[in-house]
């Protein structure tokens, strides 16, 4: 008897991570390349945001993001469930934000914020004209004023 392969399910991992690809490239200009074996999002050529899924073993499904000085600290402090400081690239504030513990609204807010710090200020304009469109839970979901 012939067997038929049963189509597999994306992990939790790949899942989340398309999350991230779906809001990074509703940012104008981003372009995407594998990076250390990871989706890493760029501006410009200069990266906003580097996805972790498991990376090294490290038990982080993530994004990790740059960000303004003291924040990194703040949100760690806040919430260290959801926030961590990251191999490499804390030591310079970035972030990492676990996928599983935030929301796509959420999730939109600090990635905008990341590209904002990274993007030319040329490009800020860009930001504030579009209208995003995240997928959640299948509607539509349009990023208001508040989040630019």
């Amino acid at each position: 008897m012939k067997r038929i392969a049963k189509k597999q399910k994306p992990d939790k991992g790949e899942k989340h991570l398309r999350r991230v690809q779906r809001i990074c490239h509703a940012l104008p200009e981003t372009v995407e390349k594998i990076s250390h074996g990871e989706p890493t999002f760029f501006v410009r050529k200069k990266v906003f945001a580097m996805c972790s899924n498991n990376h090294h073993n490290d038990g982080h499904i993530a994004v990790l993001l740059p960000a303004a000085i003291g924040v990194q600290a703040a949100l760690i402090e806040a919430n260290p469930e959801k926030f961590y400081r990251p191999a490499y690239v804390g030591v310079r504030g970035w972030i990492g934000v676990e996928l599983d513990r935030v929301d796509d609204e959420e999730l939109a807010l600090h990635v905008r914020e990341a590209w904002r710090l990274i993007a030319p200020e040329k490009l800020h304009a860009l930001l504030k004209e579009s209208r995003d469109v995240i997928k959640s839970g299948g509607k539509p979901t349009f990023l208001t004023q508040s989040f630019i």
